[in-house]
């Protein structure tokens, strides 16, 4: 099968470990990316079947029916609810609808580069519609615990780069690897020779019922950009999502639920008990005068919906209607009494507690289930602790769904010929990706930070020159770094200012 796309790196006979690398292992790549692995002897071609699954409990046995569970999940609405939350703040706008910028003042490279980079990100971000559609696509990413994007490249002019990119249901596409073995002819021990990886993609899917219908088409890798949530299950064999942890309780909640609507029904209204004195009657005879008596008095009154009426129904009797017992002869006789209804229906401290259990498992504070807590807007020292715990995981969200514009990003600049695949790989590191955000914890924080070290600043003032020097000063109390120093320096003596004309008469100048 010929693969269908494009290679901008190296060629299908140059992914050979070349002979001129010594370093050599008997471990294949560990990534991420939950991908399966096809291993063969060197020199033989074999078949493979590829797929990996995970049986959680009994109920999912693939990749495909783990996705739709984590879809089915998120519909629960305690689930939706969260899942908002953490959707409404890892994407959001500032006053200029900006979504996210792309930041390379670490990167090492000319102001014309960078430029250009910043305009092909820009760019990149039409393509993806990203401003539109940041939403839907973040919530694709965060439900799914992966997302796929064909780059499509005008295979005539290449130069022009990615001209268009289009989302790929999940469920229609695997990832491959497969790893070529050879053994080392000194120490005859198996190492990696050859490393093969390409994408799968079938209209029908790959579940088990429509494995074998549809077209395969095998597609090289550099056509996909495929990122993961990064979380793999105990075996690190199979993808899992940030869902996989309230699978479990999203169940015992809907459970829950359901007991608590069935017991109410059954337990809530009372009922009355009729004891019949059948006298000596024999057994049969009994049964009969019963049965007359229970059904000459018994009304049952029936609501039609759909006609407004209200009619007789005497043709059934259910457990939330009057019980009819028989009382032999030497009894009290005849006789009525009321059983009572459920005592206890308003206790729902179970449904509350799987609730909360729901939004732990999902890692967003309990205390947003509250409808009377409002938002804080004070000191950082107020935030709750839940809070900063949330905060710091939307931004590890924030950077891992970054990657996806990371393997766009590397496509488009080699094929336009700004830079070479090498050169990217060397900077990619230090490209660093910033999303507006709402959640003014951040700014508050750094804001007390500040006053906290100005007052610090204003109580040692007096002995700065006698007991603090100002280089200890500034390193340790306002915590400037080198770098720090000397821009403010340059930018103090830009403005005029400076110690030859800023001396104050506490010895502190500069400040």
């Amino acid at each position: 099968m010929e693969l269908f796309g494009f290679e901008i790196t190296r060629k299908k006979d140059e992914l050979r470990v070349k002979e001129t690398q010594n370093a050599k292992s008997f471990v294949p790549p560990v990534d991420d990316d939950g991908t399966p692995v096809i291993q063969q002897q060197a020199g033989y071609i074999s078949g493979g079947a590829y797929g990996a699954y995970v049986d959680m409990e009994g109920g999912i046995k693939n990749e495909s029916e783990l996705i739709r569970r984590y879809r089915e999940t998120s519909l629960v609405p305690e689930c939706d609810s969260a899942i908002e939350d953490i959707v409404n703040e890892c994407i959001t706008s500032d006053i200029t609808d900006r979504i996210v910028a792309l930041d390379l003042r670490d990167v090492k490279l000319s102001d014309s580069i960078k430029n250009k980079m910043q305009d092909e990100f820009a760019h990149i971000l039409s393509l993806m519609k990203f401003n539109q559609n940041s939403h839907e696509i973040f919530r694709k990413w965060y439900v799914d615990g992966r997302i796929y994007f064909h780059k499509v490249v005008d295979s005539k002019r290449p130069k022009l780069g990615i001209v268009d990119l289009r989302n790929i249901d999940p469920l229609k596409i695997k990832k491959v690897r497969n790893i070529e073995k050879g053994k080392d002819p000194k120490t005859k021990i198996e190492r990696v020779e050859k490393i093969e990886e390409f994408y799968m993609f079938n209209d029908k899917g790959f579940d088990k019922s429509s494995a074998t219908d549809g077209n395969v088409v095998k597609i090289a890798p550099e056509a996909i950009c495929f990122t993961t949530s990064g979380l793999l299950d105990y075996s690190r064999n199979v993808v899992i999502g940030y869902l996989h942890k309230a699978l479990k309780t999203a169940n015992q909640l809907a459970m829950m639920e359901d007991a608590l609507v069935i017991y109410r029904i059954s337990r809530a209204p009372e009922r009355r008990i009729f004891y019949i004195d059948v006298g000596n009657l024999p057994k049969a005879k009994a049964e009969q005068y019963l049965a007359d008596v229970m059904h000459k008095y018994r009304n049952k009154l029936v609501y039609n919906a759909e006609t407004g009426e209200i009619k007789d129904d005497r043709k059934h009797m259910s457990m939330l209607e009057d019980f009819w017992l028989p009382r032999r002869e030497g009894g009290r006789g005849t006789e009525i009494t009321t059983l009572p209804g459920g005592q206890n229906l308003a206790d729902i401290d179970d449904i509350e507690y799987f609730k909360k259990k729901l939004y732990q498992s999902l890692n967003v504070p309990a205390t947003r289930l509250e409808a009377d807590n409002g938002f804080n807007m004070g000191r950082a020292s107020e935030i709750s602790r839940d809070e900063l715990k949330f905060n710091k995981f939307t931004n590890r969200l924030q950077k891992k769904f970054a990657r996806v514009f990371t393997d766009i990003l590397k496509t488009h600049l080699v094929l336009k010929e700004i830079v070479t695949g090498e050169e990217f790989d060397k900077f990619k590191d230090f490209i660093q990706y910033e999303f507006a955000t709402d959640n003014h914890f951040t700014e508050l924080k750094e804001a007390e930070i500040l006053r906290e070290r100005l007052d610090t600043l204003g109580g040692i003032a007096d002995y700065i020159g006698k007991y603090y020097s100002n280089e200890y000063v500034r390193k340790y109390v306002l915590r400037q770094t080198e770098e720090d120093i000397k821009i403010i320096d340059q930018q103090i003596q830009d403005e005029g200012g400076g110690e030859e004309d800023g001396e104050d008469d506490d010895g502190f100048g500069g400040f």
